[in-house]
This record gives structure tokens, C-alpha cells and sequence, in this order.
């Protein structure tokens, strides 16, 4: 059994998400059990420093390395943290924060290798924590081909794959992505789970709702705001006929592409319409159900017997709802729209559990990747090392 901590901040940029695990077997006999988790908010000046980033604002390298290491010290508070009232972890997992994603072979990057860039750097978590530190995890495989993501797939096969159920593992943070599941009764099962960024999910979401706030709100708690609305269909099938939700997996995408830019556009393509904000909030709604049923559509081999959600998304009841709708509009058979929670793993920490998992793995040399879903050469361990130089180690307030 070994005690690890997870952290992560995703596109959503809310705070970091850190889980503290028990975790025991490598792959088919893998187990763990959730002994903490919490999220952490950003302090509001560096959390708009990193929106700022994300969203193109140009910095010195002076600025970026000062970021950097903010980001990182926030990062090891978490883990700090996270083990109060309990025996301390041998082991971190840091995803970090994105600010930039460059899937391969875009028109901006003419190149076949991708580019993800991570802040947080795991040698200062290490040294600020004392424990050895895994991070920047996305790298081995842009190397070898790859998107760099999504990188749960593999998690998710050992820890929520059934015997006989095909399965959606359908995560909705900022930007959604799924995994397909089919049964590990299966022959080659492992072979034959696919997965992929399915488009925008809360991105757009908590941009208009802090648009339409003046900024004094950051997200539609439980799409209530989006609830009292109608969506505007005319729109959705307008914004469904980007070139991102028509292209084939692997692929990923981000803040870069469904970001502030992005929602400029969707504000401007509001003339000639009468929306409410309600209506506005719905029509956006609608925009991230439709892609996520449309990818199902267009690229599963089969559609599930069950969909699993994760991630904050899953706690938007009016997003849950209009999925389970539009998903079964045209299914032959009712087809369960269920959280993560409801087969026991954390909705909520099921992708800092993921990181920890992939630390894990790189120690036990096992790879973290799945070639399908990424699109890289080959599967290979994940993560840079950092191990504790005890005569460096400071403290987190002297930093």
C-alpha cells in the first residue's frame, strides 16, 4: 500500500483539487481508497493572473518563472493540507495548471509534435513538501506523438470498467472529455477503449455567467440561472459546425480554442436573436451537451449501456438533465446518465485521483498512456521525477 497525494487544477482554473489515496496492485487488481479530498481556491490575484495567461496576455520571462513558482507554492500548501489528521504520503502526483495546449499538426504549429505546457514545477512541491514529486506529465507522450491527452483513459479502464456494461466515463471540467469503456469480458478489450476531448464544457459556461455578473459570480450553481432559460437551437446547430466538433479522434483542445475569444464570438453571433440571459446560459448548455451526444454519434463503436459523470460538471443538474435527454432523443434503450459517485469513486476527485494513480504507475514503471486515445507511437511512463534534497528544503512560508 502506498499513500499518495493527487493534485490538479484544471481549465476551469478554480482552485486545486487534491486527493490523498491509499493505493495497492498495479493494473487489473489496482485499488485505491479515497482518504481526503479537497479543493483549494487560487488566491483571486493569481487566479486572474493565470485567466490573463490562458487567454493570451503577454509576460516577460521574468513574470513566467514568478508565476511558475507562485503556482507552485499554492500547489504544495494543497498537499500540506490535505494530509492534516492523517499519516503523511510518500508519494505527489502533480497534473499542475495549463496555460497552453497545442495539439499536433494544427495550422498553427506546422509541426507533427504537439506542445502542453504545465505550471507548478514539481522540484519546488518536492522541496517545499519533503516528499518526492511527479510531475509534467504530459511530455513522454507529446514526444512520442501524442496529444499529451486525455490521459485518465487508462485509469479510468482499471477503475471503472465492468464485466458485461459497455461504458461512457464522461468528465465535464472545463473542457469535457470521455472514455469509452467496453466490457473487459471482451476480447482485447484494452485495445478497444477509445477516448477524446469532446469540446467545451463549463469553459463558456462560467465565462458568461461572469460576463453577465460583472464578474461577481464565477459559475451557474446547479444551472439554476441556466435552468430558467430556453435554449436557442438555430444557435447550436450554427456553433456545432466548428471544425474541431467534425474532426476525428485523437484530439484534444482547450482554453486556446473554446476560450475568451470563442465566447466573444458567441456573444456577437447573439444579434438578430432575443435571448434572456437565462436563454443565453441555456443556449450554451446546449452547446456542450450537443457535442458531447454528437461525438458519441459520430465516433463510438457502439453507444453506452451507461453513462458516468465526473468533474464539475457533474454537479449541474440542469446540464445532467438535458444530456440524459438528448441522449436518449434517438436510443433504442434507456440509457442511464449516472455520476462517478454511484459506482464509488469521487466525482468530484476522480482526476486528482487520476494523477496520483499515474505517479504511482512511473514508480512501479507502468505506462500511463493508451496509444489509441492519444494518438502516440507507443505506451511509455508518464511524469519527471523530483526527488527531496533535504539540504534545500524550505518552508512554504519562507518562500
Amino acid at each position: 500500500m502506498t499513500r499518495v497525494i493527487g493534485l490538479i487544477s484544471g481549465t476551469s482554473v478554480d482552485g486545486i483539487d487534491a486527493a490523498l489515496v491509499d493505493i495497492s496492485g498495479t493494473e487489473l487488481d489496482l485499488k485505491i481508497e479515497l482518504l481526503a479530498g479537497q479543493t483549494y481556491p487560487y488566491p483571486p490575484a493569481l487566479r486572474e493572473k493565470i485567466l490573463a495567461v490562458c487567454a493570451g496576455a503577454a509576460i516577460s520571462m521574468a513574470e513566467l518563472a514568478q508565476l511558475d513558482d507562485a503556482i507552485a507554492k499554492v500547489f504544495a500548501q494543497a498537499a500540506q493540507n490535505i494530509q492534516t489528521n492523517h499519516p503523511n504520503a510518500e508519494l505527489i502526483g502533480s497534473h499542475g495548471q495549463t496555460v497552453y495546449h497545442r495539439p499536433p499538426n494544427t495550422p498553427e504549429s506546422n509541426t507533427t509534435l504537439g506542445y502542453s505546457l504545465q505550471l507548478g514545477r514539481g522540484e519546488v512541491i518536492a522541496q517545499l513538501t519533503g516528499i518526492e514529486t511527479i510531475s509534467n506529465f504530459r511530455v513522454a507522450d507529446i514526444a512520442c506523438g501524442g496529444q499529451g491527452a486525455p490521459l485518465v483513459s487508462r485509469i479510468d479502464a482499471f477503475l471503472l470498467s465492468h464485466p458485461t456494461e459497455h461504458r461512457c466515463i464522461q468528465n465535464i471540467g472545463g473542457i469535457g472529455n470521455v472514455t469509452y469503456l467496453p466490457p473487459r469480458s471482451q476480447e482485447n478489450w484494452l485495445q478497444s477503449i477509445c477516448g477524446w476531448d469532446t469540446g467545451p464544457g463549463n469553459s463558456l459556461l462560467d465565462l458568461a455567467v461572469q460576463y453577465l455578473t460583472d464578474g461577481s459570480k464565477t459559475y451557474d450553481k446547479n444551472g439554476e440561472w441556466a435552468a430558467s432559460g430556453v435554449p436557442c437551437f438555430p444557435l447550436v446547430e450554427r456553433w456545432l459546425k466548428h471544425p474541431f466538433f467534425q474532426e476525428s479522434p485523437p484530439k484534444s483542445t482547450g482554453r486556446e480554442l473554446f476560450g475568451v475569444d470563442y465566447f466573444q464570438q458567441c456573444l456577437a453571433d447573439l444579434k438578430g436573436y432575443e435571448l434572456s440571459s437565462g436563454d443565453f446560459l441555456a443556449t450554451l448548455t446546449e452547446l456542450t451537451v450537443a457535442s458531447i451526444v454528437q461525438s458519441y454519434h459520430n465516433f463510438l463503436p457502439k453507444m453506452p449501456d451507461k453513462v458516468l459523470l465526473c468533474g464539475g460538471g457533474s454537479r449541474n443538474l440542469y446540464l445532467k438533465k438535458r444530456l440524459a435527454t438528448n441522449l436518449n432523443a434517438k436510443a433504442k434503450t434507456l440509457i442511464p446518465v449516472l455520476t462517478t459517485d454511484e459506482v464509488g469513486l469521487s466525482a468530484d476527485y476522480k482526476e486528482a485521483i487520476a494523477f496520483a494513480v499515474l505517479a504511482y504507475w512511473r514508480n512501479q514503471q507502468i505506462p500511463g498512456n493508451l496509444t489509441q486515445v492519444t494518438g502516440a507511437q507507443k505506451e511509455i511512463t508518464l511524469g519527471n521525477i523530483h526527488l527531496v534534497c533535504h539540504g534545500l528544503r524550505a518552508s512554504i512560508e519562507s518562500c
